[in-house]
């Protein structure tokens, strides 16, 4: 039993990891377009995306209980907690390889990328039907309608601004982007936090600690821990990925970027309240600010950019399968797991 103490709690202390790096790997995703804009400098638009995923992290475990229980059954063993294991050190390796490119990818689908492969190299039983509806058709569908929401509602605001003064509209843009800011940063709290409670209640169950069924409540002190986590990595957040949102992607204005964070904030909130499909805040975001700036015409978007986001997307969910297989490979290499 000792053993099995120790295995869950390095398991813990990863999933933790994981949550942080979500943290500042996708902190870009709420704030971007305010700090290119200069709604909000750099520091205090970190410091209220840190606060809105704590806040969004306690308001739902939908999507926790969607990752914990919907995607993949491993053994109830010190053998299963190895491929809990394998699956997290899989997306937190492709999550740093993608951070350090400056590439917004997926944490999300990293995770779920990690458990599968994990499951499949262990041959452990994966559950492709939740993962075709809650990952697979999700992750066409939120990008499509967060492109074409914010190309309509960017035309929208044009058209009812169109005869107010550019500077004061400019300013009302700004002040508007800071509350699609926060709720933004509550929708990725809502969404990534509960990822991680359900990794660290597949942990907890496959190591006979958690005996819940799919709608019993997570445990307090797991969401307490994903929840600060994840703030905790919001406020460290990196500049790689803030600058190819916010900048290098299309040229942003106050209007585009109200527009993109309003639109992919609304995509969050209905998809893990209602669907609880854990789906990406990345693809969301970005998507919405191509929609967006697409409306200036095709010249103004950097195609090249957004061709490696879009293969950056398209590699992860297998890249981060692959990276937990290798480390599973490696775990029974060195003799530790079966």
């Amino acid at each position: 039993m000792s053993s099995t103490y120790l295995l869950v709690s390095v398991i813990v202390f990863i999933a933790l990891a994981f949550d942080y790096t979500n943290g500042f790997h996708d902190a870009a995703n709420a704030i971007a377009t305010t700090v290119a804009t200069k709604a909000l400098r750099a520091r205090p638009a970190l410091l209220l995306a840190a606060a809105g995923n704590l806040v969004g992290a306690f308001l739902s475990t939908g999507v926790a209980h969607t990752v914990g229980k919907g995607i993949i059954d491993v053994n109830k063993s010190n053998s299963g907690l190895y491929v809990v294991m394998a699956a997290l050190l899989g997306a937190i390796t492709w999550n740093l390889i993608t951070w350090w490119f400056g590439l917004p990818s997926s944490s999300s689908h990293a995770l779920i990328g990690g458990l599968v492969g994990a499951a499949m190299a262990t041959s452990q039983t994966v559950h492709w039907d939740g993962v075709k509806q809650k990952v697979l058709i999700p992750m066409v569908i939120s990008p499509l309608v967060g492109m074409f929401g914010a190309l309509v509602l960017t035309l929208a605001l044009q058209w009812l601004f169109r005869n107010a003064k550019r500077s004061r509209a400019g300013k009302g843009f700004k002040a508007g982007q800071i509350v699609a800011a926060g709720a933004m940063s509550v929708g990725h709290g809502l969404q990534d936090a509960q990822k991680t409670m359900g990794v660290i209640t597949l942990a907890l169950t496959v190591g006979g600690l958690y005996h819940g069924g799919k709608k019993d409540p997570i445990p307090t002190w797991v969401i307490f821990a994903c929840a600060a986590a994840i703030s905790l990595g919001t406020y460290a957040g990196g500049w790689r990925i803030m600058k190819t949102l916010g900048k290098r992607m299309i040229e942003m204005d106050p209007v585009r970027g109200l527009a993109s964070q309003t639109v992919a904030s609304s995509v969050l909130y209905i998809l893990a309240i209602h669907f609880k499909a854990p789906i990406s805040t990345t693809h969301t975001i970005t998507s919405s600010i191509l929609g967006a700036g697409a409306t200036r015409g095709r010249k103004w978007v950097r195609w090249g950019v957004v061709g490696n986001i879009l293969g950056a997307w398209l590699l992860t969910i297998p890249a981060a399968a692959a990276c937990a297989g290798l480390f599973h490979l490696l775990f029974r290499v060195l003799g530790i797991a079966g």
